[in-house]
């Protein structure tokens, strides 16, 4: 698919949108801490042709195709900046009838864009999701930076974010690491909710435990449903497919 680049607020991004299929939703995909477009892979594609929706992708600014960051440094509210940007996003593109899929920091994306801007989510699936710091994500965390340093996951990672792999990485790491962090909570939003929620996680993802699933789906405002996935990590939709394609494509098909 081909993609370009937008101008949101003065942020350019860069975008890949099949609106090819007229009075059907748009399935939005919110990438996680180290993601892009291009490593959804065809996972969107595939999800869009079972179940007949149109599709948006985009790297957040940083990542990817999209612009630089100015600075590593976030404030501990980012990931609310960055709804308030996808809502930009959505606007811009003229997108009102909108399922939100996101993974990680995307599925929180997607939470909070839920709890703000209900008038055009319509359903919501968030896939290994977080609504307050654990100690299991700290050490998910530590871990990965420990890798950064010892193997070659930077040049691993600079095959899609280019020269910007450094500060993505920075930004990620020192913000959730942070001791004013660890306070970090979005819990309060959560019965603003009232789109229809699919939480999926694995059962042995390294970044979270099965509270950051149990905690949303009886908080929101909406029906929700979880979907836990026997010895799997922190990316279903990659460790097991098929699986995940088959349960969000029947999620979908319960309202559209």
């Amino acid at each position: 698919m081909e993609g370009r680049i937008i101008d949101v607020k003065g942020q350019k991004l860069y975008i890949e949108h099949n609106n090819q299929l007229r009075d059907r939703p748009t399935i939005v995909f919110l990438h996680d801490s180290l993601g892009s477009v291009q490593l959804w892979r065809d996972f969107p594609a595939k999800l869009a042709e079972i179940t007949q929706c149109n599709t948006l992708a985009y790297d957040r600014l940083g990542y990817g195709k999209s612009f630089p960051m100015l600075t590593h440094e976030r404030p501990i509210h980012y990931m609310e900046l960055e709804a308030d940007l996808l809502n930009d996003v959505l606007t811009e593109m003229n997108i009102d009838n909108v399922v939100l899929f996101g993974h990680s920091d995307g599925g929180t994306i997607a939470l909070i864009t839920a709890a703000k801007y209900p008038e055009r989510i319509k359903a919501v699936i968030c896939e290994a999701g977080h609504i307050f710091v654990e100690e299991t994500t700290l050490k998910g965390v530590y871990d990965a930076w420990e890798a950064y340093k010892t193997t070659n996951l930077p040049e691993r990672l600079q095959k899609y974010h280019g020269d910007k792999v450094e500060m993505l990485f920075r930004a990620w790491t020192e913000t959730w690491t942070r001791d004013d962090y660890r306070t970090w909570n979005i819990e309060y939003f959560l019965k603003d909710i009232t789109a229809p929620l699919l939480f999926i996680q694995g059962e042995a993802d390294e970044y979270g435990t099965l509270d950051q699933v149990e905690k949303t789906v009886t908080q929101v405002g909406g029906s929700a449903e979880k979907y836990i996935i026997p010895g799997i990590g922190h990316t279903p939709h990659k460790e097991v497919p098929e699986l995940v394609l088959e349960k969000a494509a029947g999620f979908i098909s319960n309202y559209f």
